[in-house]
């Protein structure tokens, strides 16, 4: 079957915000995974909560919210306009809408790595003068890399499927904002579309089979480690 331009651009788009929403999560979630993992201060518990909200909220929740926050009369959008920065209603929206919503499944996966390395390493790292950055760079980013590995594939696979948060903020304008989920939505939705639809939805298995076939061979390979 031949896929309209419209169709190619979705596929394309969403790929393109998959890998964007990586880039931009990945070093904000290896930070807060440190901060879960080896932090000791007071607000940790809340702040772990906060990471894991997006996990449990539905997608159009968390849609709704960053509407409000990034829209016009919002407390970020107000200040995005004065700048000249347009987020809402553009595939940047989608972008953020895929960071926010996968989130907690990056960090969680990065999380599980951190508290697997032996902290006998890092204390020895510390008596050798080693200093925080330093231990970052040297020990703990190294031996967790699997779990960033994991955790990345993971967040890019959950962001080729995001749906409800994206509809929200960045729309559903084919070519612009339309992203593979949402071209499926609209072919679902017209008695004629039913053949394109699946066509779609193939697509959209086979990219999911490979980026988590991705995923259980890093999760082997760290098992085998």
């Amino acid at each position: 079957m031949q896929f309209a331009p419209t169709d190619i651009q979705a596929i394309l788009l969403s790929a393109r915000v998959g890998v964007v929403a990586t880039l931009v999560a990945l070093p904000l979630g290896f930070l807060a995974a440190w901060l879960l993992a080896f932090g000791r201060f007071k607000g940790k518990l809340l702040l772990e909560l906060l990471f894991n909200l997006p996990l449990t909220l539905p997608p159009v929740v968390v849609g709704y919210l960053l509407l409000l926050l990034l829209g016009s009369q919002g407390a970020l959008g107000r200040l995005l306009d004065l700048l000249g920065i347009k987020i809402i209603f553009t595939w940047k929206a989608a972008v953020i809408a895929s960071v926010v919503v996968g989130f907690p499944l990056l960090v969680r996966s990065i999380r599980l790595a951190m508290e697997g390395i032996d902290l006998h390493l890092v204390q020895a790292a510390r008596s050798l003068g080693a200093g925080p950055l330093d231990i970052i760079l040297t020990v703990i980013l190294p031996l967790s890399r699997r779990g960033i590995m994991a955790g990345s594939s993971l967040f890019f696979a959950r962001s080729l499927g995001e749906f409800g948060a994206t509809i929200i903020i960045a729309g559903n304008m084919p070519g612009v904002t339309q992203t593979l989920p949402l071209a499926i939505y609209d072919y679902a939705s017209s008695p004629s579309g039913e053949g394109t639809a699946l066509a779609l939805c193939a697509v959209s298995i086979l990219l999911s089979l490979a980026v988590l076939m991705l995923h259980e061979t890093i999760l082997q390979h760290k098992k085998g480690a």
